[in-house]
């Protein structure tokens, strides 16, 4: 999935719901991501987001999905070689992460409460599908696991040195081809329901791993729209709950990107 939460209509939106009377501040940092910088009023009462908080909050967030994939996990059962008895709570748990993930994004003021709840769901949910694939590819989890590391931290160290700048060009293109995958598998699924099966980029072909590779590609670009909108917020002196909005933010993309590098490795296993 695209992450549709740190974009700049909902920063505006956003900070708006969380103090209002800030809607001067968030449009102003909304404009400087996409290239036409304004004034930035800062918030009126309270503390203020930093991007060190946003940081330190995504990093928790982290830890309580690596817990809840932990615990679900351990509660899937392998009896034997390509049988797996998977909980009765794996779909709840998925629907829930994204009951909460909506909640969140149009409602950002919960996001202290939504956003660690979020994350145990999503977590469990996480545990279960990579003993899925782990029981079919002994040590294709902890591959992934540290590709989605290294690519965070690769696209990170692009971002704080300049190297890549996240221009009006860059946000345009890269919200078109999230969005683009969004429709893609979306017509597959329902598409699927009706027989119909058009998901080529599940075969573990050759242009299967191409658009696995592209797909894994744009998740990760979504990480330098994710570190630009929080480090314009700081900027911007935003309420510090934003803090929480960020980080379920980043948690949200690294989740897609995870599940993504997981697919991409099965194909290459194959």
């Amino acid at each position: 999935m695209a992450n549709p939460v740190l974009t700049p209509k909902r920063v505006e939106a956003t900070a708006e719901d969380l103090e209002p009377g800030w809607a001067m501040g968030g449009a102003a940092a909304a404009a400087t991501m996409t290239g036409n910088a304004a004034g930035v009023a800062p918030a009126r009462t309270g503390k203020v987001m930093t991007a060190e908080g946003a940081f330190g909050k995504a990093f928790l967030l982290w830890l309580i999905v690596v817990a809840a994939a932990a615990f679900s996990w351990g509660k899937t059962a392998v009896p034997q070689v390509g049988e797996i008895k998977i909980p009765g709570w794996t779909w709840p748990a998925l629907f829930i992460g994204l009951g909460l993930a909506m909640l969140t994004i149009f409602k950002p003021k919960f996001a202290p409460i939504t956003a660690p709840l979020y994350a145990a769901a999503e977590g469990l949910f996480l545990g279960v599908i990579s003993k899925i694939y782990d029981a079919q590819w002994n040590g294709i989890v902890l591959q992934a696991v540290l590709a989605t590391v290294g690519v965070f931290l690769v696209c990170l160290a692009l971002y704080v040195t300049g190297v890549v700048k996240v221009t009006k060009k860059f946000v345009f293109v890269v919200i078109a081809a999230t969005a683009g995958i969004m429709v893609m598998y979306l017509a597959g699924f329902l598409l699927n329901m009706f027989g119909v099966d058009i998901t080529f980029w599940n075969e573990p072909s050759a242009l299967g791993i191409l658009f696995s590779v592209g797909i894994c590609i744009v998740a990760a670009l979504n990480l330098f729209l994710d570190f630009e909108m929080i480090r314009r917020l700081g900027l911007a002196k935003a309420p510090k709950a934003m803090e929480w909005y960020g980080a379920f933010g980043l948690t949200v993309t690294m989740v897609w990107l995870y599940l993504e590098i997981l697919r991409l490795l099965s194909k290459l296993r194959n």
